[in-house]
Parts: structure tokens; sequence; C-alpha cells
């Protein structure tokens, strides 16, 4: 059992909203790919993701591209680790848990194509499966407005 206090609702909040500046703004890329956070608290992380012309891999099928498949749930394995590491630190404040971000990167990830990527809009959830001192590991979903599961992915990542 955890010694560390909880951070008030207050802190809370604004760490919440740095893990979104962070995650939809500073990290250019996610920008560049449209992912917006549903949810980012450890056991529930999500973000969606809307079909764009930019987006598209085969012209002639207007599916979503294998590249953007892979970096959206590269991003989304990330941001559950940030979301654990953030639960694992109940008593640091927003600065604090924020620096503990600034090495994490990935360092070995694998994703199922499983189904074309059609549709206008879609969801990716990620929970971690180990949370380590130096490497953690993530399994990724991404489904379609429909639901249904377009692909899988596997990550870890080094955190210090």
């Amino acid at each position: 059992m955890s010694t560390e206090t909880a951070r008030s609702a207050a802190e809370q909040q604004q760490l919440d909203a740095a893990l979104v500046e962070l995650f939809e703004h500073k990290i250019s890329f996610n920008r560049v790919l449209g992912l917006k956070v549903e949810s980012a608290r450890a056991g529930d992380v999500r973000v969606r993701l809307a079909m764009r012309p930019e987006l598209v891999g085969h012209h002639g099928h207007g599916r979503l591209h294998g590249g953007v498949v892979a970096a959206v749930l590269d991003a989304l394995g990330g941001l559950a680790l940030m979301a654990g590491i953030a639960e694992r630190h109940p008593a640091e404040n927003t600065l604090q848990v924020m620096h503990r971000f600034s090495r994490l990167g990935t360092i070995d990830l694998r994703v199922d194509f499983l189904r074309q990527g059609l549709g206008q809009d879609f969801v990716a959830t990620a929970e971690v499966t180990r949370l380590g001192g130096r490497i953690g590991s993530t399994q990724m979903r991404l489904v379609n407005d429909a639901g249904t599961l377009i692909a899988t992915g596997a990550a870890a990542y080094i955190l210090t």
C-alpha cells in the first residue's frame, strides 16, 4: 500500500489539462494526425481520430493509411503510460509528473492490421500491461465508427 497522499482535485484537473495539451498540441505529429483525447485516466485511455483526405492510404478505396494506424496506436500507448505514471506518483504536482515524460520513447512496436481502415471516425484505446522502473508495455486497439476492430498493437517504451 502506498503512503503517498493523493493529489487534490484541483491539481488532478490541472494535470489532466496538461496531459491533453501535451498530447494534442505540443506533440506536433499528433496535431498533424488530428488526435483528440477522450480520456487520459489510468485504466481508461482513449483518443478519437476523424478521417480526412490527408490520412487516406489508398486513393481508390479511401481507407486509412497503415502508417497512420501504426502512429495512432504508438502515440496512444505512450499516453497510456503517461496516465499510468501519473497514477503511480499521486503526491507529485503537475510539473513533477510532466517532467517524468521527457525521456519517454518507443523501443518496440508491433501492429496487426486486421481489416481495412474504412470509416469516418476511429477510436483507439490502450492499456498498460507492465509499468516498470525503466520499461513500460502497452496493448492498443483501433476501431472504426461501426465498432469494427481495424488493428491491434503492442509496444514497449523506455521510461528513463
